[in-house]
């Protein structure tokens, strides 16, 4: 039900800021990717010129089973302390957002442990996912609650005034079910999609990619079905990711990243913006199945949603170019000299 409400970008609002940009002062393309997302961005809110002013990242903590098998070179116990170092602002991510004045909200999913600080909100709904190398991670019920709670995420976002979002995770073992997850939903080779993660030996990673293939052909996830996918292989922090995107896409926020929602609703597409190129391997299948370019190469892996803070300066800039730039009349300059170029393809305003 709450799919079916999911409107698509608003075509006229995009028309109407490409039109704006080609009247602006500068040559026809000249601010690149600043114009595709102005343009992009009108199409979100239905209106031409934007601000980011107000901005939150919101994390879903949550431990994983799987870890039990190796996987992983941190010890569990590190999800719980990073996760409450992201509310003291000490992680890498929530420094970042701390210095542009970014708020930064921690959700527990399924954090391993009942000592958890009432800083962090409590959406518990477990103590971390089943080992799926033997079991199912979670229930279908469980995959479909994470994204309840990802959609409710976002609509406290948008309640609060927030302009855009960004979404970031936090739980060891998590680079074992992403590349899980999306092995089945792009039906590609464990191999293809599975890094290292946060470090691991030769022999610890031969033995992460080979228990995800076990896990896979153990479970035969269908990766038609999002939810089954989810269920079987996936990670209570990932479902609440989709569900997060899915519920930007429902309460008109642009947001930074994500495959499993665009699945599950097509339109969600339209509001979702790639924040950096990800170092992990299975982050470049996952782009061109989006069929869309990151914005920064910064060679970053630490996750948390690390990107999210300087994306949201790159959003502001496009805002600030449409908006305050003059345009070719209001600078008192004749823009005829442009007609060649304005007719050339190669100098349009790509709008994705």
């Amino acid at each position: 039900a709450l799919l079916s409400r999911i409107r698509p970008a608003d075509s006229a609002a995009k028309a109407a800021a490409k039109e704006r940009q080609s009247k602006l002062a500068k040559p026809p393309g000249s601010l690149g990717a600043l114009e595709e997302i102005s343009v992009r961005l009108a199409g979100i809110t239905g209106r031409v010129c934007n601000r980011i002013e107000k901005t939150r990242i919101v994390v879903f903590a949550a431990d994983n089973g799987i870890v039990a098998e190796g996987v992983a070179s941190t010890p569990q116990s590190v999800t719980l302390a990073q996760a409450i170092n992201m509310t003291r602002g000490k992680t890498g991510m929530s420094a970042i957002a701390r210095d542009f004045g970014i708020d930064v909200e921690v959700i527990d999913v399924g954090i391993n442990s009942d000592s958890v600080p009432e800083t962090i909100l409590d959406r518990k709904l477990g103590f971390g996912t089943a080992n799926f190398s033997k079991q199912p991670a979670m229930t279908r019920s469980q995959a479909v609650d994470a994204l309840a709670i990802g959609i409710e995420a976002a609509e406290r976002a948008h309640n609060s005034g927030a302009d855009a979002l960004g979404i970031g995770e936090m739980g060891i073992g998590n680079t074992t079910t992403s590349a899980a997850v999306l092995a089945c939903l792009l039906n590609l080779p464990v191999e293809s999609v599975t890094g290292r993660g946060s470090g691991l030996t030769d022999e610890g990673f031969a033995l992460k990619k080979r228990v995800i293939s076990d896990a896979v052909a153990l479970h035969k996830p269908n990766g038609a079905d999002v939810l089954d996918v989810l269920s079987k292989v996936g990670g209570f922090d990932i479902a609440a990711m989709a569900g997060a995107f899915i519920g930007c896409a429902l309460f008109g926020l642009p947001v930074t990243a994500a495959l499993a929602a665009v699945r599950l609703c097509k339109t969600v597409r339209d509001f979702v913006f790639l924040s950096h190129a990800s170092y992990e391997i299975g982050y470049r299948a996952a782009a061109a199945e989006l069929g869309m370019e990151p914005w920064l190469n910064l060679n970053m892996r630490l996750g948390e949603g690390s990107g999210c803070p300087v994306a949201f300066q790159v959003m502001r800039a496009a805002c600030a170019a449409m908006n305050d730039m003059a345009t070719f009349e209001e600078a008192s300059i004749n823009d005829n000299y442009l007609e060649d170029i304005r007719n050339e393809s190669a100098f349009c305003v790509k709008t994705v």
